[in-house]
């Protein structure tokens, strides 16, 4: 190839901009496909970087062709497969990641006619210069897809063959879950994998009061929708506006309901020192900056430096100067003072297994021996990260993922070894998390159970 491909396809985009602003907002998808799948890149990232040159609703459709094809690339590679008659590896990458966009909106998306997705397919491969030549195959294919649905395999005869086809699960995946929570759930489960998550902000209060920023958000446009467990988290009726003078002015942060829940659930108090042991990208961090207030202090630490970086940034725009940031590694020994925090907070790395709609890429990368190789990691990190917690002190650990061996399979092996740490049972009592918390006292959320994403935390207190 001449030149990278990635880089063909955003520049015919931004010379088809002026010409066709509807073709030009699916060459933005493709490029953004065609990233995810050759790159390892991530969607939420590259949306991120391309959406802030178009229209609010060229963004919307952009958002929903990559976040849709990427949720849906199970069942539209299987179709593909049996509508192409060949290997899909055989094909082009911008080759396919047209034809899987193209096909996710015959199936999936009702508003646009058929003869108009099947036209602009052919459209975009002819103006992406390693596509131009196939555009003829794309044309037949995506023809052939208007007259012919392929069949799923038949579910009497491998019942998790078909639930991974018909829910666009990999099948390891599949297996697990159904051996967790019965068909049943995990059929649930995946169905709400596959939808949108729904648009959450955290207002950031220490710049005025909840009823002050909504109408502020509200005189901006912003679509309030119902009341939430915590006074800073809103749930939106429609998308948030990243180019509105509230954001601008950090009178709230992007942030899942589920994800808000961890810094309430360690609830340092106004004027507390915590320790955040893996604070990028940093939204929990200027969380419980918020928390402990102007006379409290958050000491920041992350091995990345490009995370540290980002949640530098963030706490620069919600303007939290009681933060400072440290770059080291929690899994070897931290330069601090041993047992010297009141409160900690360790969210480690993981898997991301709960979080499927905002980043559905992952399914397709993440492989079964992943979350076991995860958990030793973790691990490691909770036992540098708890030695930071003095006599009397409590650590909140937690991970957005829903498999076993990140969340209590880590904390009953930390315990086992750690008798002077016990699960926090008191948490009963806090009202915002009722019904989150399970017999244990830990927190487990899960999209398809009031549709938020699916999370693991417990807090353990130092005797």
């Amino acid at each position: 190839m001449s030149e990278d491909p990635a880089s063909s396809i955003r520049a015919h985009g931004m010379a088809t901009r002026a010409a066709n602003e509807g073709l030009a907002s699916r060459l933005a998808a493709v490029e953004i496909l065609y990233r995810v799948d050759q790159e390892n890149g991530y969607s939420d990232v590259l949306l991120g970087g391309r959406l802030p040159e178009f229209q609010l609703a060229d963004r919307r459709l952009i958002t929903r062709l990559v976040l849709g094809t990427l949720a849906w690339r199970g069942r539209i590679d299987y179709e593909l497969a049996r509508l192409t008659g060949r290997k899909l590896d055989g094909i082009q990458p911008p080759v396919l990641a047209i034809m899987r966009m193209g096909l996710f909106q015959l199936r999936f998306l009702d508003r646009i006619p058929q003869h108009a997705v099947v036209d602009t397919a052919v459209s975009l491969a002819k103006r992406i210069p390693d596509a131009r030549k196939a555009s003829g195959f794309v044309n037949a294919v995506m023809r052939r897809a208007t007259r012919e649905r392929p069949a799923l395999p038949n579910r009497a005869n491998d019942e998790n063959g078909y639930v991974a086809i018909a829910y666009s699960h990999p099948r390891w995946l599949v297996e697990r879950f159904v051996a967790s929570f019965g068909i049943a759930n995990a059929e649930l489960l995946m169905a709400a994998n596959n939808e949108a998550a729904p648009n959450a902000i955290r207002l950031n209060l220490s710049r005025g009061t909840r009823a002050e920023i909504l109408a502020r958000l509200t005189e901006e446009g912003f679509e309030i929708g119902a009341d939430s467990r915590a006074p800073e988290t809103i749930v939106l009726k429609g998308a948030a506006n990243f180019e509105s003078d509230a954001y601008r002015e950090g009178l709230f942060h992007a942030q899942s309901e589920a994800s808000q829940m961890i810094a309430r659930m360690l609830a340092p108090p106004v004027g507390a020192t915590v320790l955040d042991c893996a604070c990028a990208p940093g939204g929990k961090t200027t969380h419980l900056a918020e928390l402990v207030g102007e006379r409290g202090r958050v000491i920041a630490i992350d091995t990345n430096f490009a995370g540290l970086k980002h949640a530098r940034e963030l706490a620069k725009r919600l303007r939290h100067r009681n933060i400072d940031f440290v770059r080291a590694d929690v899994t070897s020994t931290l330069p601090l003072k041993l047992a010297s925090f009141d409160y900690a907070l360790l969210d480690a790395p993981c898997t991301g297994l709960g979080t499927l709609r905002e980043h559905p890429e992952i399914r397709w990368r993440v492989g079964p021996q992943d979350p076991a190789r995860m958990a030793a990691m973790q691990l490691r990190m909770l036992e540098q990260a708890a030695s930071m917690v003095r006599s009397g002190g409590a650590i909140v650990y937690s991970v957005c993922s829903i498999a076993p061996e990140e969340g209590s399979g880590v904390i009953d092996a930390f315990l086992r070894n750690h008798p002077e740490f016990e699960i926090d049972r008191e948490l009963k009592n806090r009202d915002e998390l009722q019904d989150v918390l399970d017999a244990r006292g830990f927190l487990q959320t899960r999209p398809d159970v009031g549709g938020l994403d699916g999370f693991f935390a417990a807090r353990l207190k130092r005797r």
